[in-house]
């Protein structure tokens, strides 16, 4: 609250005497993390991007595209996010500003997130829990509609066949006018994942064919949009998904888990002008029901946000608000509920020359115990029109999950938070058609929350502590060859995660890297186009990795690859289609993400889209 005070004494007799604001200076449809994120690394999709993926997972974009590591556990199976060397519960989910992460798991399904729901992917990077809140530890996904309106109507039919069974189809509708808009998503996939793999767990490694991995998926978005009037906007959408799964075994296992995941999301914003600012009100629900071999997990979560965006000079732009989140699990083994209450102070300052500077605070109550201190500050210096040199310093929090925390038996209500500090800088170069960016980092988590045998129980606690560092590089060529276009992409990930030494752990798990953390990454891509025909080839590179943390066992790098071919645009009469082939793995690389738990080889697929 200090910020608060301070900005009402700083700027309290000033604000009264302005008969207007410049509106047009606040970014009304701008979130916070792209308006109050300077010094901060983001990477963001566009439209254009995301609808070349509208096929597929949010899992897949980021394992093709982005430098974070997806921990797969099979096509379809469960696949979580590893930002910068942390954990899969320390990266916010966020669907059109609403957090989407269990409150019992603490973490998203990123292989159930289908991509026809979004129209823009942003990623930003480190700890942020100023801005962000809850979870924002290594970095954190934002899936987000965009404004819908002044389109005439407009109907898309997508339907993809694929190796292995793979069948999807997708449907997008939408109308709007000047003051309303409507757009309906509506999707369905099949995949048997009927691939062959190779045995490792039998003598001989045998051939084999995948008999219990199957995934089906449906559901349906509905996105609305109303200008009230010039200073009124109100936006509101619904989500519901539903996802049956057969969980793929490890190899040498005869387990036949099952797995039904079902959700409902609603997200609301209200947006009001005034002559002092913006108001913005920001409401959500979300309903999680999962059958595990028909155990049933059910969680809601509901939020109520309340901001006030106001600007006092072309230097200074200030948004305060507060938040209020409520949350309950009834879980197989415990019911629980629990409510948290955040404010939240954000300030830009752009008043020294070729400097912008953001500071952010948090405050958050949870039960009995009150957070009052959560800060980020970063900076961003125009050194020349080429080069901009970005730095920053933040902290991230998260309370442990309802499951941590209630779990029977083993649940550990006295478990304290897990927090980082993370400092970084970069910059990044931009000349002509090329750009290049460069980032260091290095970042230190406190209490990070392990589970350990005690007997025949698992308990969690606070156990370890872990520090991370690295260099994220990546560059980008746009240019053209007579009358081809040409696109070019590279990139390289170093992460050196690592367990310090703690009391209850051996020293063999010291200073060793965490498992399933690889050191190196690696990617690039190539794009060739030419009016409605473009040719792209893609790959990545993922390194060593341990399976355990005295790394006993190391699973040996991979390299994959892709090749897309596409005719965009043609017209038919009235329609207008456009096709594309892709190859998946196109070089048979015969690999797995985590130890016994096979991915497919090569496999075909063909993608056909009619926009009437």
């Amino acid at each position: 609250m200090m910020l608060v005070v301070w900005v009402m004494m700083f700027f309290g007799q000033e604000v009264e005497k302005s008969d207007t604001l410049g509106l047009q200076e606040i970014q009304i449809e701008a979130p916070a993390y792209q308006e109050y994120g300077r010094g901060k690394k983001r990477v963001s999709w566009n439209k254009e991007i995301v609808k070349s993926y509208s096929s597929r997972s949010l899992a897949e974009l980021l394992a093709e595209k982005s430098p974070v590591f997806i921990r797969q556990y099979g096509p379809g199976m469960l696949a979580s996010p590893n930002f910068r060397g942390t954990s899969a519960g320390h990266t916010a989910i966020f669907w059109n500003g609403i957090p989407l992460n269990s409150p019992s798991l603490g973490q998203s399904d990123l292989s159930i997130l289908p991509l026809i729901v979004a129209d823009q992917v942003d990623l930003t990077f480190g700890s942020e829990g100023a801005l962000l809140g809850n979870e924002s530890l290594g970095g954190a996904i934002h899936l987000e509609s965009a404004p819908i309106f002044n389109q005439s109507p407009n109907i898309t039919l997508q339907q993809e066949i694929g190796s292995f069974g793979q069948y999807h189809v997708g449907l997008k509708g939408g109308y709007s006018t000047e003051k309303l808009g409507f757009q309906n998503k509506v999707y369905y996939q099949n995949n048997p994942n009927e691939y062959t793999y190779r045995d490792f767990s039998e003598v001989g490694s045998p051939i084999k064919k995948q008999d219990h991995a199957a995934f089906q998926q449906k559901g349906f978005q509905q996105d609305f949009q109303w200008k009230i009037d010039p200073n009124q906007q109100l936006k509101a959408s619904y989500w519901w998904n539903k996802a049956n799964r057969e969980i793929q075994p490890v190899m040498g296992s005869s387990i036949r888990d099952s797995q039904s995941d079902k959700s409902h999301r609603i997200s609301l914003q209200y947006l009001l002008l005034r002559r002092k600012g913006i108001v913005e009100i920001r409401s959500g629900w979300v309903k999680d029901l999962q059958f595990f071999n028909q155990i049933r997990n059910e969680t809601s979560s509901f939020f109520l946000n309340a901001d006030w965006t106001f600007t006092q000079s072309p230097n200074w732009e200030v948004r305060v608000g507060s938040r209020g989140s409520f949350f309950s699990g009834n879980l197989s083994t415990y019911s629980a509920e629990e409510t948290r209450i955040e404010t939240y102070q954000f300030l830009n300052f752009s008043g020294v020359n070729k400097l912008d500077f953001s500071f952010n605070l948090r405050q958050l109550k949870y039960r009995d115990k009150l957070v009052p201190f959560i800060p980020s500050l970063g900076v961003d210096w125009r050194v020349s029109d080429e080069f901009l040199f970005k730095t920053s310093v933040g902290k991230g929090f998260k309370i442990p999950t309802l499951n941590d925390r209630f779990w029977e038996p083993g649940g550990n209500p006295s478990l304290l938070p897990e927090e980082s500090w993370q400092g970084e800088m970069g910059f990044l170069w931009q000349k002509g058609n090329f750009n290049s960016q460069l980032t260091y980092y290095k970042m230190k988590v406190n209490n990070w929350i392990i589970w350990l045998p005690e007997g025949s129980i698992w308990i969690p606690k606070n156990l370890r502590e872990v520090q991370n560092q690295g260099i994220e590089w990546e560059s980008k060529l746009n240019t053209t060859l007579g009358q081809y276009e040409l696109h070019m992409n590279w990139a390289y990930t170093f992460t050196h995660s690592v367990n310090l030494p703690n009391s209850e752990e051996p020293a063999s798990f010291w200073d060793k890297q965490l498992p399933y953390t690889p050191q190196h990454q690696a990617q690039g891509s190539l794009r060739l186009s030419r009016s409605k025909i473009s040719l792209q080839l893609s790959s990545q590179y993922i390194g060593t990795r341990a399976t355990t943390l005295d790394h006993a066992r190391l699973m040996k790098g991979y390299f994959l690859a892709q090749m897309y071919l596409g005719y965009e645009n043609i017209k038919l009469g009235s329609f207008i289609t456009s096709f594309q082939f892709r190859i998946q793995n196109l070089f048979n690389e015969e690999y797995q993400v985590l130890y016994l738990r096979p991915m497919p080889r090569r496999s075909f697929h063909l993608n056909l889209s009619i926009q009437l």
